[in-house]
């Protein structure tokens, strides 16, 4: 009995014209930062535990992917601290290294190692996948592409305004219909948490609140309730899920809902000054909007937080990210902001699939796929295929002398866009015969002057 072969939860295979749909995407990417200024760089596929266990709260440190030690090292495993019951240590002894992520935090661990090397602000982007051990699901899967970009060594608020101009500029090249920037700060989520007396509590009450779109009003509260928040508590937080209005509308409200509050004040300024800076959003395209339930759930934000959604489908965030000032100092290296986003490459893609939104040459064969009658004619097709791939076409010949019927069988499979025949009768007329195979159309053309007059 035959294996059944199947790729692992949670991962997925790319055939050719996947692969070409998501270089799209990338260049898009790409070439948004590269306009603005941001150099590539890459990190390895995996990093010491300790670099990222810890740094993204207790629900992120469970979706790290652990390497088990090999060899040696396996036999050095800590069995007293499991006999003790200290199990982190126990995994840590079996688990030098994990995979990673993300990409920030080991952003932040290059940022650190290389100080020396590169010059402040650093604008960087990178394109790398990363590996989580969530439950998969439509939209979320354990191995994909993250497309991030960061400046660092600058605690400019024209940081959170260029890459939101990035973010448009990623979205208006891919033709999205229309899609929701939706901003928040930390400083407002802290000065929440500080209104309510429950500062101790700021995890507790971010990553409850981060899941509003997904279990809704009533299972925030009770998310709460069973987190041990008291009903005095509940209700002063009820006026946060009845915004409601514009951004500035929203922020008039939080204003009152703060006042006094200076931490969550000053996170308003910011949000307030960012979106004075962006005056170009597409009315009912692209909206930017104030989401003060968005915590996002990483505990290394410290001030403005980012996230996009698409309009016309149900996907989750397609971009998100926001200002870390205190993550290099996680690695020694204090006094150095940061700012950044990552996009979803991998939502992106069925984004983009769902609405039919991938160009239609992306799907292009062959400029031209030489027929293969004889190898006498063949190796004259070689050449000719030569002298054309010189001209920047993308050219084939068929392998072998197959029936005609298979061979076009083939040209239609790939989406040639022409098909040349070439075979005894033609070398012997001195004619090759070019079919459009789109029109069906038929061209006859002398073998000394075909490529010239061909390429027009």
């Amino acid at each position: 009995m035959s294996q059944k072969l199947n790729t692992p939860k949670g991962t997925r295979d790319h055939l050719p014209m996947d692969v070409r749909k998501r270089e799209y995407i990338f260049n898009a990417i790409s070439k948004a930062f590269e306009s603005y200024g941001y150099q590539p760089i890459e990190t390895p596929s995996f990093e010491l535990s300790s670099t990222l266990m810890g740094k993204y709260g207790e629900e992120g440190d469970r979706l790290i992917f652990r390497i088990l030690n090999s060899g040696d090292k396996l036999k050095k495993a800590d069995v007293e601290a499991l006999n003790n019951g200290q199990l982190a240590k126990f995994a840590h002894s079996l688990s030098e290294k994990a995979l990673r992520y993300d990409l920030t935090v080991p952003f932040a661990r290059f940022v650190v190692q290389h100080q020396n090397e590169i010059s402040f602000p650093f604008k960087r982007y990178q394109i790398q996948p990363v590996w989580r051990a969530d439950r998969p699901q439509h939209g979320r899967y354990q191995e994909f592409y993250q497309c991030d970009g960061d400046v660092v060594g600058s605690d400019s608020l024209r940081n959170e305004v260029e890459l939101i101009r990035i973010i448009q500029q990623v979205f208006r090249f891919l033709k999205l219909p229309g899609f929701t920037v939706k901003l928040n700060n930390r400083k407002v989520l802290s000065g929440i948490a500080q209104v309510c007396g429950i500062q101790d509590e700021l995890i507790s009450l971010t990553v409850a609140l981060d899941k509003l779109d997904k279990i809704g009003k009533e299972g925030v509260v009770n998310e709460l309730v069973s987190k041990g928040f008291n009903a005095e508590v509940l209700k002063k937080i009820e006026p946060l899920f009845e915004l409601q209005g514009s951004f500035n509308e929203r922020l008039l409200q939080l204003r009152d809902f703060l006042s006094g509050n200076e931490m969550g004040l000053l996170g308003l300024e910011e949000l307030s000054f960012v979106h004075s800076k962006l005056k170009d959003f597409i009315p009912g395209k692209e909206v930017l909007e104030l989401d003060v339930t968005l915590a996002r759930g990483l505990n290394y934000y410290t001030g403005i937080i980012i996230e996009v959604k698409a309009h016309e489908v149900e996907m989750g965030s397609i971009c998100g990210g926001g200002r870390y000032d205190d993550l290099t100092a996680l690695f020694g290296l204090k006094g150095l902001s940061g700012v950044g986003i990552s996009f979803g490459a991998d939502r992106i893609y069925d984004v983009l699939n769902s609405l039919d939104l991938f160009p239609s040459q992306l799907s292009m064969g062959p400029d031209i796929l030489f027929l293969n009658f004889s190898d006498t004619t063949a190796d004259v097709s070689d050449g000719w295929a030569a002298e054309l791939r010189s001209h920047g076409k993308t050219v084939e010949v068929y392998p072998s002398n197959a029936k005609l019927q298979k061979q076009m069988k083939y040209a239609n499979d790939r989406g040639a866009q022409w098909t040349a025949f070439y075979g005894d009768e033609e070398a012997a007329n001195q004619s090759i015969v070019l079919k459009n195979m789109t029109s069906g159309e038929q061209k006859t053309y002398n073998v000394a002057t075909w490529i010239s007059d061909w390429l027009g």
